[in-house]
């Protein structure tokens, strides 16, 4: 059984790699990329994964992300984009305990899918550039799965490199090891 202070010391460097993690991947967002191909979704993932304290976990990233939007631009779904965002840190979440290959990806076809299906409803609500009808609606979806398309190889690009990299630095470095539970009896 770790001491109280090395098991805090240990949630606290993990914490801080992940943070660090974080504020890399939202500064690439900014760099020149094809469209929907940014590490914002496997971001959020990886957050929601991987900080233990749930306010960190929601309000770190969303932080980065503002942040990066004042490069980028502000838009006016940026309240949905961000709400979207949101729920992908809640899917991470999921991942925190269990973060295998098959439920990181599982993660990231879920999260794209959930970002796909939200922002594009909400574009085809607030502009006037499709019909708003059933026909419209399906029009916009359409539209839109290009970029879906690089949504999720961005967010698999970079979820792979954000998990993997940690998962890397836990093996290499045995400090930053989640420390097994303890039971008292």
């Amino acid at each position: 059984m770790l001491p109280e202070k090395s098991t805090s010391q240990s949630f606290a460097l993990r914490a801080l790699m992940a943070g660090v993690m974080i504020v890399l991947a939202a500064a690439l967002r900014i760099a020149p990329h094809p469209w929907n191909f940014t590490p914002i979704g496997a971001m959020a993932l990886f957050s929601g994964a991987m900080f233990r304290d749930r306010r960190f976990a929601f309000l770190f990233p969303l932080a980065a992300l503002f942040a990066g939007d004042l490069f980028v631009g502000l838009h006016r779904l940026i309240p949905v984009v961000y709400a979207s965002f949101l729920l992908e840190v809640l899917i991470g979440t999921w991942l925190s305990n269990r973060r295998g290959v098959v439920l990181i990806a599982l993660a990231v076809v879920l999260g794209a899918l959930q970002f796909f299906l939200i922002t594009n409803f909400a574009i085809w609500e607030a502009f006037d550039t499709y019909p708003h009808s059933l026909a419209g609606l399906a029009a916009c979806y359409i539209a839109g799965l290009p970029l879906f398309a690089n949504t999720l190889l961005g967010d698999a690009f970079y979820a792979a490199l954000l998990f993997g990299i940690f998962a890397l630095a836990e093996k290499l470095f045995p400090v930053l090891r989640e420390p097994a539970p303890t039971y008292s009896v």
